[in-house]
């Protein structure tokens, strides 16, 4: 990267309220992910009340991981008050492939909304894409196709960030690709790290407006290095969840591998 970022000394004194409509199975480890870190979290669904938590909220984060149809008119009303406001809008597209009204729900906010970044693994990003990938439910499955380029055709197609996790990630605005390493395989082993990341790249977007792609970067660095952390001290997935919760906490700027982001300029193949 061109110059070191403070964006986690910026996000503590700040502590941005990051508003979550996510699912049933992940809201209390994101919610707690984000108070580890130094975010705010409210986790607010009601379509009564969804734009008006995301009218006073820093980011919006939007996951569809267990959907049903006021979630979504809830998500709409959401990320359109974010829309209005200028603030960083997040989708995390659990399991867009898995089923065709996930793939629809991905394509109806998507057609609604004015999204920052979409967060998914390489079989969420490669339905989106709509190239060919082997899908296991909301896990990333298996397949052959070119996810990077998969990934740039959404970024220019829907005119924002995508960023696609596993062992090396990878974040793209269609022109420039960072690719971040590092991580421990137990971070696949727990249920709603994916959904927690989002949240914390929402978190992270909603003090780096000015460089959004270099945030996402440092973002999934921030998180992968956790990771590691976690994996020292812990014994298996159990305690692991603790550990990465504490790393989040304790971990610090100087902490975090600047090395392990890459960032490079790559021409779009239509």
């Amino acid at each position: 990267m061109n110059s070191r970022i403070s964006l986690l000394k910026e996000l503590r004194d700040k502590s941005p309220l990051v508003h979550c409509i996510t699912n049933i199975v992940v809201a209390n480890f994101q919610a707690n992910g984000l108070l580890a870190l130094g975010a705010s979290p409210i986790m607010a669904a009601a379509i009564e009340e969804a734009g008006e938590v995301s009218a006073i909220s820093s980011s919006t984060l939007l996951n569809i991981g267990t959907l049903d149809g006021v979630s979504i008119a809830s998500m709409i009303a959401a990320g359109k008050m974010a829309n209005e406001k200028g603030n960083p809008l997040v989708l995390d597209p659990v399991g867009a492939g898995a089923t065709a009204f996930r793939k629809q729900t991905v394509s109806t906010l998507l057609a609604e909304l004015d999204v920052s970044l979409i967060r998914g693994n390489a079989g969420e990003i490669a339905a989106i894409a709509n190239f060919p990938w082997d899908a296991k439910g909301v896990d990333a499955g298996d397949g052959t196709a070119d996810i990077v380029e998969a990934a740039k055709g959404v970024a220019v197609r829907h005119k924002c960030l995508v960023a696609v996790t596993g062992k090396t990630d990878i974040v793209t605005d269609g022109a420039f690709v960072a690719q971040i390493t590092g991580g421990h395989p137990l971070m696949s082993q727990i249920t709603g790290m994916g959904c927690l990341l989002s949240a914390v790249c929402a978190a992270f977007l909603s003090v780096g407006k000015n460089h959004p792609l270099e945030a996402v970067a440092y973002s999934l660095a921030f998180y992968k290095q956790a990771g590691e952390r976690a994996a020292e001290l812990a014994s298996g997935p159990g305690d692991f969840a603790v550990h990465f919760l504490n790393a989040l906490h304790l971990l610090k700027d100087s902490d975090v591998n600047q090395a392990s982001i890459f960032i490079q300029k790559e021409a779009f193949q239509q």
